[in-house]
C-alpha cells in the first residue's frame, strides 16, 4: 500500500512530512473545483475533498489517500482562491481588521472505506492599509491561497489572533488528520 496525497499544495506536503509521513507521493487531482453556494463552508470542504479523494482513489485503489480542500469565510460567505489581483484586494479589504474562519475539509480513503472530517479555525487581522494590501499582492504570495492570504508568509504580520488549529488555515489539520488515519498508517 502506497499513501498518497491528493493535493498540489507544497505547503500540505510539509505538513504530512512534519507528521513524520515521509514516504508518500504526490498525485493531485486534476477536476475542476466547483463551488456548490447553497451549501455551508464546512459541507463544501467536505464534498470538496472528498471529489478529490474519490478521484484519485478511482485510479488507485488499493492505496491510502489523503485529500484536503480549505476555503476562507468571513459571515459565512466563502473565499476560495483569488482570480486576479484586483479579486485578492478585494478579499483582503474585506478580510481587514475582521474576523474570518477557516475550515478545512480532509478525506482520507482506503479501499472502501472513507472518512471525511473538517476543521474550522478563527483568525482575526489587523486593520490593513491600501499600501498594505498593495504591497502584499506584489509579493505574489496571495494567488494561490484561499482567503487570498498565507499565515505562514509575509502575510503573518497582520494577525492579531488565532483560535484553532494553526496548521489548519496553513492547509491541512494534522491533528484531526492524524487522529482519523493513524490505524492506517501503522502508528
Amino acid at each position: 500500500m502506497k499513501i498518497i496525497l491528493a493535493s498540489q499544495s507544497p505547503r500540505r506536503k510539509e505538513l504530512l512530512e512534519r507528521m513524520g509521513i515521509t514516504d508518500f507521493e504526490v498525485i493531485p487531482a486534476r477536476g475542476a473545483e466547483i463551488f456548490t453556494r447553497s451549501l455551508t463552508p464546512s459541507q463544501l470542504v467536505e464534498e470538496l475533498s472528498q471529489n478529490k479523494c474519490a478521484e484519485v482513489a478511482a485510479a488507485h485503489p488499493d492505496d491510502l489517500i489523503i485529500a484536503a480542500d480549505t476555503v476562507v469565510a468571513v459571515n459565512n460567505r466563502v473565499l476560495g482562491k483569488p482570480r486576479s489581483e484586483e479579486d485578492a484586494a478585494r478579499m483582503l479589504s474585506a478580510l481587514s481588521g475582521r474576523l474570518n474562519m477557516v475550515y478545512t475539509g480532509v478525506t482520507v480513503a482506503l479501499g472502501r472505506e472513507r472518512v471525511t472530517e473538517y476543521e474550522i479555525t478563527s483568525v482575526r487581522f489587523r486593520p490593513l492599509t491600501q499600501a498594505d494590501i498593495v504591497r502584499y499582492i506584489a509579493t505574489g504570495e496571495p494567488m494561490d491561497k484561499a482567503g487570498a492570504y498565507g499565515i505562514q508568509g509575509y502575510f503573518a504580520r497582520f494577525v492579531r489572533r488565532i483560535e484553532g488549529d494553526y496548521n489548519n488555515v496553513v492547509g491541512l489539520p494534522v491533528g484531526r488528520l492524524y487522529q482519523e488515519a493513524k490505524e492506517w498508517i501503522g502508528e
